[in-house]
């Protein structure tokens, strides 16, 4: 959201400079995101004066030139020479001093220096409106008629003063803020200084005349609607003034009538939409809902078929000339032939403005307002201040009363309040009297004051002391005491919370349940060290990456109100999300990749749904950089598994078990095994998923059940002594058929022996022309060590002796010589 501080200066005037009041906002929950300076005029005309010519002699060297002496404010009046036909001593000038960076109208900006000019010294510029950006004139130097003093900035003397723009996060909670004046509010509060509504005494209508007449067919969604008839308008360009104000905050002016619409809405919050009223029919407008299947052309040319869930704004007949809160129709805006406008300032319920615009892909000023609540209680203020301000820059006469349908008034919110509740929340005592000055500074009245008796326990206070509250509805994020308790604070001030010196505590054992963020951080910083990266994407996917053997379309979770094709679905699985960014990259030459997500996966199930968070691994192209010391590689499954293996250890499950497998988007993956339990699986991407993503090369692919993980998450730090005696190693040739695997290896070894066997690993693998069909040979190594003493060659050959009998009996090894 953008403000202009200048704008926001004339509805709560502060001498505090922009910087302190963005410190401000910040610290009360308007994240201040950036501040701009605005110039009216580039450069601002800093080092241009005002001054007076003493002499004017003609240039001895040139004839079209003139010898100056001007004074400038300072003891020694400046030589300068001029070319301007006017110039003329006693003449009040503009004058640009040495240093200057002047910006003219057109060319490129320049720098004012000392010269010569023809032999002679020149000490400063006397300037053409052109030549300082004010104009298109050329036709001879600028003279005034004023009194101030030489010297004087001419950036005083023109009015050029500049603005700073706040950026600001607003958060969706506060859409009372959606404004200049909701910030104004704001800075009432933390401040204690009034705000300065605009005034509209002046605003009076006519006893009688030929007016609009307005019916409401659903109240529900539109509890409040009112208008003015205004004719004489003259369509045509803003005042500069106005258009100056919404080039401030980034808005291009149209006409006079919509600048004025869109001046209101930025300033007070209000949306506000002019009909031309000779488009609504029978002088009637009805707020109603759309009929099923119905077409209507909106503002930008589309046409568009309607819903019964949508709220439009008709005429007579019952044809849409808007789509209430969000668009307004092609037939019925102002245009150039415009004499008539029927203005409109409206409260529409949030869910119906939220559903329009989702539907139809609109998102305007006015949807996002009222998708997040507005004040029912603007609407006729709101409606006078354009009326005065359509009377002064289009010339337009209040033809008729103001019509205002509010049938069912909106009451405030009621919010009981217990004091002791209030310390016990920020954790500090804040006086009554404080907390009585904030609340009535946020326009939240003490309704009535009274002492409760309740039961004691963690959450309820026993006798304390309690406020009724009515909460204004245009504060639509305050609802629960916990909503008035963040309130507070955040105008109390978050930084004006002291923190106790004995606000530390020390644990010498490991908590039963591990903080879930502090385990994801760990696995993350292990995997960055690694470096992967970590990727966030979104939750929302296309359905027609999922087949129906895939992902039944049964248990596909479907978004009903979905803005786009490609995201209809939320995800069942998380590989294609982190495919869709592998492509990206790729179509970017970045072909070398490692990522990885925790992210959360969602399908229908029996009775509900069932949703879980996943770690993914995605690696793909070279493993390494390429380097004079090494040749680069290709990632590889060992690679995946790898660092899949260094996630489960660091959980405390080192010894996964690999598994052959189906999945339905990997070809040839394996399951992992812990505790007999299926937690995840690594493979290559089928080519038919990646053909179906456009992936133009092999993807390992490696998913774990994070929340399985975390619930079994063992604490990994064990310390014991360095053993004292050496440990030994031994390496045995192994040839078994191909379906045997190294796991079914590590299995028999374990449990033939278990106290001497510390560890063993597969270095080397053979297939090939040297061996049977349907063979294959590992070759093992095997660390032997006793801890209690130096291991004897007898016990070492005892110990083989024994593992090549297991080996033969159970796996029907060979073992080569």
């Amino acid at each position: 959201m953008t403000i202009s501080f200048d704008w926001l200066k004339t509805l709560f005037p502060t001498p505090l400079p922009a910087a302190e009041v963005g410190a401000l906002l910040t610290g009360s929950g308007l994240e201040v995101e950036s501040l701009t300076e605005l110039e009216s005029i580039p450069g601002g005309l800093r080092g241009v004066v005002l001054g007076t010519v003493l002499t004017c002699e003609r240039h001895p060297d040139a004839d079209k030139l003139s010898l100056t002496t001007v004074s400038v404010g300072d003891a020694t009046p400046r030589q300068i020479v001029c070319g301007a036909p006017n110039v003329a001593a006693g003449q009040r000038v503009v004058v640009a001093l040495e240093g200057a960076m002047l910006h003219p109208t057109a060319g490129e900006p320049f720098k004012i220096k000392k010269s010569k000019i023809r032999g002679a010294a020149s000490e400063g510029m006397i300037c053409a409106e052109d030549e300082i950006g004010l104009g298109q004139s050329h036709a001879g130097i600028l003279v005034l008629d004023t009194d101030l003093p030489d010297g004087t900035p001419a950036a005083d003397y023109f009015g050029l003063g500049s603005d700073v723009i706040f950026e600001i996060g607003l958060t969706p909670n506060r859409a009372d803020a959606a404004s200049h004046y909701g910030v104004a509010r704001d800075l009432r509060a933390l401040l204690g200084q009034p705000t300065h509504l605009p005034d509209v005494s002046k605003f009076a209508t006519p006893a009688a005349g030929e007016n609009i007449k307005v019916t409401i067919e659903d109240d529900q969604a539109c509890p409040r609607y009112a208008g003015l008839l205004l004719d004489n308008v003259k369509v045509g360009p803003s005042p500069e003034w106005l258009q100056r104000r919404l080039r401030s905050i980034g808005l291009s002016p149209i006409n006079n009538v919509v600048d004025v619409t869109n001046f209101v809405l930025h300033e007070l919050g209000q949306p506000l939409h002019a009909f031309d009223a000779a488009a609504i029919t029978d002088g009637h407008l009805r707020v109603k809902r759309a009929e099923a299947g119905e077409h209507f052309v909106t503002l930008d040319n589309v046409a568009r078929t309607l819903s019964a869930d949508d709220l439009v704004i008709a005429d007579g007949n019952g044809a849409p000339m808007a789509l209430a809160g969000v668009f307004g129709g092609k037939t019925s805006g102002v245009g150039a032939g415009t004499t008539r406008v029927f203005l409109e300032s409206a409260y529409f319920a949030p869910a119906v403005v939220r559903r329009t615009s989702q539907a139809h892909g609109l998102k305007t000023d006015a949807s996002f307002r009222f998708e997040r609540g507005t004040d029912p209680y603007m609407v006729p203020l709101a409606l006078q201040r354009a009326a005065l301000l359509l009377q002064e820059v289009a010339g337009a006469r209040i033809a008729a009363p103001v019509v205002d349908e509010f049938p069912h008034p909106i009451p405030n919110s009621e919010v009981r309040l217990r004091l002791p509740r209030v310390a016990q929340l920020i954790g500090q005592e804040i006086s009554e009297a404080r907390i009585r000055e904030i609340l009535t500074n946020l326009d939240i009245k003490i309704e009535e004051e009274i002492t409760e008796k309740t039961p004691n326990s963690s959450f309820l206070i026993p006798n304390s002391k309690a406020w009724l509250l009515q909460v204004p509805p245009y504060r639509v994020d305050v609802t629960r005491e916990a909503d008035v308790v963040e309130e507070i604070l955040r105008i109390y001030g978050f930084n004006n919370v002291a923190l106790r010196p004995h606000n530390s505590a020390s644990f010498l054992s490991p908590f039963p349940n591990p903080d879930p963020e502090v385990v994801r951080q760990k696995v993350a910083s292990l995997l960055s060290g690694q470096g992967f990266s970590e990727i966030i994407t979104n939750s929302l996917t296309n359905s027609q990456y999922f087949e129906p053997a895939d992902a039944p379309a049964e248990n596909l979770v479907r978004i009903l109100n979905y803005n786009s094709q490609d995201l209809n679905v939320m995800r069942p699985a998380l590989l294609h999300s982190g495919l869709e960014v592998v492509r990206h990259n790729l179509n970017r030459r970045q072909r070398d990749l490692k990522l990885y997500e925790f992210g959360r996966t969602y399908q229908r199930a029996a009775g509900g749904y069932l949703e879980k968070t996943v770690l993914g691994l995605w690696l793909t192209g070279n493993f390494s950089a390429e380097s004079w010391q090494h040749p680069t590689r290709k990632t590889t499954f060992a690679d995946a598994a790898g660092a899949v293996q260094q996630v489960l250890a660091a959980l405390g499950h080192p010894q996964a078990a690999p598994q052959p497998t189906q999945h339905p988007y990997l070809a040839g993956g394996v399951g992992l095994l812990v505790q007999n339990q299926l937690i995840g699986h690594v493979g290559a991407v089928s080519p038919a998923v990646l053909k179906r993503l456009d992936v133009s090369q092999p993807v390992w692919y490696a998913e774990l059940d994070w929340d399985w993980l975390l619930k079994k998450y063992k604490p990994t730090l064990v310390a014991r002594e360095l053993p004292r005696f050496p440990e030994v190693r031994r390496d045995l040739s192994l040839v078994v058929d191909k379906g045997v695997t190294f796991e079914q290896l590590r299995t028999i070894a374990q449990r033939a022996e278990k106290k001497l066997l510390h560890g063993l690993n597969v270095f080397d693998t053979y297939e090939g022309d040297r061996l049977e069909a349907g063979k294959k040979s590992y070759s093992v190594s095997f660390t032997l060590q006793d801890p209690a003493q130096t291991l004897t060659d007898q016990a070492i050959d005892q110990v083989m002796q024994r593992l090549i009998q297991q080996f033969e009996k159970q796996a029907g090894a060979l073992i080569r010589k």
